[in-house]
């Protein structure tokens, strides 16, 4: 199975990549499947019912509007985060949804939007069904699906493959792991961006691949800014203040500041990670970098290189995305990037692991100094829980963003300061997590039922 840097880059809505933008890649794949089947005209009614972890936690995730956005027949790229709460309470008024914005049918939540906080589904803790009714009440079509994280969605018949339609495109240098990743660069003289880029021509031409990187960074840098412009209350019931505004404000009012405390660049990388992971609660639009959990890491490290590297330039945000998607790539075939499988080390942990050997590269290291990065920026966040308070993506997810944000900064740097050897290997790390996200109780793995979650009293 073929893996493209445009997979763990997706451009979507908040708060969750496997709660939100899955449900919503399921739902418009479902009914746009009834259409091509010819079951379309004859549906009346249409039940999704959300397991396991999206049971437990899809309210506070956004899952039931995604389902609904959906069923609609919005994309997560594509929707217009503005009108979604005018879209929903039209949607709720009526107890009517559209499908596909064509065929109306009833809807009303509480029978036709249905989780289950403590039931799962086989296959992953991310399991949903949809079933499609005609006017007497007989199945249609009825089909399950699983959001594994960072937006890939797989049926039932295409179990093993992390999405709807397994990619068997053939890849120039295909590599399972960091130690053939290595190899290949070795035996070819070329850097990890450099191998990437070429494995990306199998799909389009490489001036595509650069505008639609570009276009990535382009969508980064317009969420950092409206978080640093939006202000007030997240929604969720926490009451959540917003911090990136007064941040913004704060540090644009004093750059001599940076004369005084060089560690005033951590501010602005603190900065760059809140202002995502608030406009990622408020629903707004992010890029999935690999997870919606973790999309700031990824952005507020590439704001980083871009705004203090000396030199920095596009070409270097395209390598930097290049060699990030390519370790992003070791965790999504070797272990997971979601929460609700392996706990938080899949989402932070995996999203600074990718961000810290992306920096190695473009400040010049060698593919052996980027995989000695990646692997340091899991390492230190091996057994990290995911246990959203009120089951919200916002405390402790908007500050482990900005922590993550550093962590890699400083694993980048480390690395960069040795020759590449070094005693835990990239694809021994990975291993590790995965094999502490199995043993890691699933209280502890995005259900909101331990840690913070169940510690920290909602007020």
């Amino acid at each position: 199975m073929a893996i493209s840097a445009f997979e763990l880059f997706k451009i979507g809505i908040g708060p969750s990549s496997s709660h939100t933008v899955g449900p919503m890649r399921a739902a418009l794949e479902f009914v746009t499947g009834l259409k091509a089947s010819g079951a379309f005209a004859s549906t009346e009614s249409i039940k999704a019912e959300l397991y396991g972890s999206l049971g437990a936690t899809g309210k506070g995730h956004g899952s039931d509007k995604a389902v609904m956005l959906g069923l609609e027949g919005e994309a997560p790229d594509l929707v217009d985060t503005d009108s979604i709460p005018e879209r929903l309470a039209a949607i709720r008024a009526a107890k009517r949804i559209r499908l596909l914005g064509e065929k109306e049918i009833p809807f009303l939540e509480r029978e036709h939007l249905l989780m289950y906080r403590r039931e799962s589904l086989p296959h992953h803790p991310n399991g949903m069904r949809f079933t499609a009714f005609d006017r007497a009440g007989q199945v249609l079509a009825s089909k399950t699906y699983y959001s594994v994280g960072g937006g890939f969605v797989v049926n039932e018949e295409a179990l093993g493959a992390d999405r709807i339609v397994p990619d068997t495109t053939v890849l120039k240098y295909p590599f399972r792991s960091a130690d053939e990743l290595l190899s290949l660069c070795r035996t070819h003289g070329m850097s990890i961006s450099q191998l990437m880029l070429t494995n990306e021509s199998a799909w389009r031409p490489e001036a595509e691949t650069r505008q639609g990187l570009l276009r990535i960074w382009q969508v980064m840098q317009d969420c950092v800014k409206r978080g640093c412009e939006r202000e007030g209350i997240l929604p969720g019931g926490l009451h959540v203040q917003r911090r990136a505004a007064e941040l913004f404000r704060k540090l644009s009012s004093q750059p001599e500041a940076n004369l005084r405390d060089p560690l005033t660049t951590l501010d602005w990388v603190n900065l760059y990670a809140l202002a995502v992971n608030e406009e990622n609660a408020g629903g707004g639009r992010v890029v999935t970098a690999p997870t919606n959990g973790a999309a700031g890491i990824v952005p507020a490290v590439l704001h980083y290189y871009h705004r203090f590297i000396p030199g920095a330039n596009d070409e270097g945000v395209v390598r930097f995305l290049l060699t990030a998607a390519a370790i992003g790539i070791l965790y999504k075939e070797n272990a997971s990037i979601s929460g609700a499988e392996v706990g938080c080390q899949g989402e932070v942990g995996v999203a600074c692991s990718m961000a810290a050997g992306a920096l190695a590269e473009v400040m010049g290291g060698s593919p052996a100094q980027v995989e000695n990065a990646a692997e340091i920026g899991m390492e230190h966040n091996l057994g990290l829980t995911c246990d959203p308070i009120g089951g919200l993506v916002q405390v402790p997810c908007i500050e482990r963003n900005a922590m993550g944000s550093i962590k890699a900064i400083n694993a980048a740097r480390m690395a960069l300061r040795g020759d590449g050897h070094h005693f835990v290997s990239l694809d021994k790390v990975i291993k590790t997590m995965r094999e502490t996200g199995a043993d890691m109780k699933i209280k502890y793995k995005e259900t909101a039922r331990g840690g913070l979650a169940v510690n920290v009293i909602e007020c």
